[in-house]
């Protein structure tokens, strides 16, 4: 599981990431907590797969500019 941590922009990386596979990556939305957006995974490496949803929404131009934080769980 990942956790994405954004105040902003939630429905933009729901949207993004959701039923998606992402560099062998699939992701599915589980559930938001706060500011928490939590992803199940496909794969057991939790960290390789935040850095992959990390640099996914980096790579859209609204990612470029929004703090936001992605960690493995």
């Amino acid at each position: 599981m990942i956790e994405i941590s954004s105040a902003m922009q939630q429905e933009a990386i729901k949207s993004l990431l959701d039923g998606k596979e992402v560099e062998g990556v699939t992701f599915t939305f589980d559930k938001k907590q706060g500011i928490k957006l939590l992803f199940k995974i496909d794969t057991s490496n939790s960290e390789e797969a935040a850095k992959i949803a990390k640099e996914a929404i980096k790579q859209e131009a609204w990612g470029k500019v929004l703090y936001f934080q992605a960690i493995g769980k």
